[in-house]
């Protein structure tokens, strides 16, 4: 008898294995979410990082009216729209509006997963989707990564029948936030109709920088491909791991100190500069191993929509390992992924997934419930936080090695008879 046989009769399980069922679970997980951000509601405050973007929303977009505050610009530019949008009550209620429009892409996102075909291989990997949020719904209610989740999930689900509306969606996504372009390199590699996706892609930018020019605010366009390069090794980051130890032992001066600039956590001693100034091209190398080696499996004979999905957790977790920003949110970027390879194939997934819930319940215990004495290099949450970085490179050997498998397996194609 399996572990859930002995505590729910046959007749709850098949209930569990209903669209309905995960309807009922979607509204206790954002019903208990809603009624958190309620006890901020209520006072007219926000939440985490929804107060920058309803400062953002009450005095514009133009940074050189901010006195000197953080630049909109940390964001790409479609941002500005649900950062505006939440707005739509008025500033005291400005985190409803925020909460809102989270729930409603989060609901749109369910729908496409437990409709049609997948009204049953997608029953699972809803639920897997729920017990992630326990963990991460209050960055995901909080953070712009909240508002890509559903978009890039929509777009993995669609993208071997209509690749073309995928890299539509993942190109919106990405002038949103900037990670789900580690997804659309995999699509245009995995793709046959690949060229269609770079032009619809191009469509999508060439838009936006229109819009963009047209506003007057073509000269802050790219900002965010450039804003983030002179800042240090953030605390969590996975090659912060070695100076958050010296931290603890007070080794080289070495310490974790605010950079109140940018609203960081960073790490500070020996080195920790040059290791800074090496992500950019580390991160940039890892990107094009990704690549090559998804180019490699493809011509050995890989099939396209597995390759697809495991060359994405591949990427998106190596733009997470080679990344010195590292803020506890970035996990969620991983969620889309592989709640559509559990749609694909949930036992192969099955290791990824628990890799991932065990990651975002330790990302959970450093923020927010201990992150202070993180920040003051007490040694059970650096042990906590070493843990979570290792099951994260765990993961990107995994994507490695599944992606090399499915080159090595792969039936080479043979020219059609006749």
């Amino acid at each position: 008898m399996t572990i859930r046989g002995r505590f729910l009769s046959p007749t709850a399980i098949a209930w569990f294995r209903t669209p309905a069922s995960v309807w009922w679970g979607f509204a206790v997980v954002h019903v208990f979410f809603l009624a958190w951000m309620m006890s901020f509601i209520v006072h007219g405050d926000t939440f985490s990082d929804t107060e920058q973007y309803r400062q953002w929303a009450l005095l514009g977009y133009n940074p050189s009216e901010l006195g000197g505050a953080i630049s909109p610009w940390v964001y790409p530019l479609l941002a500005q729209l649900p950062i505006f949008a939440a707005n739509m009550f008025g500033p005291s209620l400005y985190l409803l509006g925020w909460t809102l429009i989270i729930i409603v892409l989060n609901a749109v996102g369910l729908a496409f997963l437990t409709r049609g075909k997948r009204a049953r291989s997608g029953i699972a990997p809803a639920w897997f989707w729920l017990f992630f949020t326990l963990f991460m719904g209050f960055l995901s209610f909080a953070r712009v990564e909240g508002i890509t989740t559903s978009l890039v999930l929509i777009a993995l689900l669609y993208a071997a029948e209509r690749p073309v509306v995928a890299a539509v969606l993942l190109s919106v996504a990405t002038w949103i936030k900037v990670w789900p372009a580690a997804v659309i390199a995999p699509l245009l590699i995995a793709s046959a109709k690949r060229v269609q996706v770079f032009l619809a892609g191009l469509a999508v930018s060439a838009a936006v920088a229109a819009v963009a020019v047209l506003t007057g605010a073509g000269s802050h366009l790219l900002d965010f491909a450039i804003n983030q390069g002179d800042r240090g090794m953030q605390l969590e980051a996975t090659f912060s791991t070695p100076w958050v130890w010296l931290s603890v032992f007070h080794v080289g001066g070495s310490k974790i100190a605010d950079n109140v600039a940018i609203n960081s956590t960073e790490v500070y001693g020996p080195g920790a500069d040059v290791a800074a100034w090496l992500m950019q091209p580390l991160l940039i190398a890892a990107a094009l191993f990704g690549a090559a080696l998804m180019v490699w499996a493809l011509r050995r004979g890989a099939q396209r929509e597995e390759l697809l999905l495991e060359g994405s957790l591949l990427m998106v977790t190596a733009f997470i390992v080679f990344n010195k920003v590292g803020s506890p949110q970035f996990i969620i970027w991983l969620l889309p992924v592989v709640v559509a390879g559990l749609v694909h194939d949930w036992d192969r997934w099955k290791v990824p997934a628990t890799l991932l819930m065990g990651i975002a319940f330790t990302t959970f215990i450093i923020y927010p419930l201990f992150y202070t004495p993180l920040i003051h290099a007490n040694p059970i949450m650096a042990a906590v936080l070493t843990s979570r970085n290792v099951v994260l490179v765990t993961l990107l050997v995994w994507a490695v090695r599944r992606t090399v498998e499915l080159g090595r397996n792969a039936v080479p194609a043979t020219a059609p008879a006749g």
